[in-house]
């Protein structure tokens, strides 16, 4: 199988069901920032030293190809016989879950924390803006089609998720979070 297949010479791509949409679609938009959050995901994992850590970014990656099926697949396809996993409240309570183990390992945070530290938590934190860009363009995507509304939850709980990890990973370093100095 060839990876060129020209059809999308031409600025269009075919969502799921085969209808043709511009490449330029809020929803093709859409889901590829859930790709570059993918993407940034699977950066981070590269150095990662927490097992745990690890372990949940991979499932997390692999939930994140089910966010972008579910949005590259209008929901009136499902009733054309194309079944397609679609995101559900299980994986909104997954991710909930594992907040809270790895938030139950940390001090309670006080006042807001500026993004670094260690390499991973840095990555994690690029990691976590994604997200909420492909959360803010989901919520609009949802206001001019309908869409599954367990995606957006579902982003909001993982860019949590990401910024819970970012300081575990920087405990795990030995690296205190640096707190946000407030202008005098």
């Amino acid at each position: 199988m060839k990876i060129y297949t020209k059809t999308g010479d031409k600025g269009e791509t075919s969502l799921f069901g085969g209808k043709r949409v511009q490449k330029s679609s809020l929803r093709i938009s859409t889901y590829g920032t859930v790709d570059e959050l993918n993407a940034s995901l699977g950066l981070a994992i590269c150095s990662v030293k927490d097992e745990n850590v690890k372990s949940v970014l991979l499932k997390l990656q692999n939930q994140l190809f089910i966010v972008g099926a579910d949005l590259a697949t209008p929901l009136e396809v499902e009733s054309k016989n194309i079944s397609i996993p679609r995101v559900t409240e299980a994986e909104i309570h997954e991710s909930e879950k594992a907040i809270d183990f790895f938030d139950s390992h940390m001090e309670a945070l006080r006042y807001f924390i500026l993004p670094g530290g260690a390499v991973s938590a840095a990555q994690l934190h690029v990691a976590r803006t994604i997200c909420r860009r492909a959360e803010r363009e989901v919520v609009l995507l949802a206001q001019q089609e309908e869409i599954n509304q367990n995606i957006v939850i579902f982003l909001n709980r993982i860019s949590d998720l990401l910024f819970v990890l970012s300081r575990f990973e920087n405990k795990t370093a030995g690296i205190p979070d640096r707190q946000w100095e407030k202008p005098i």
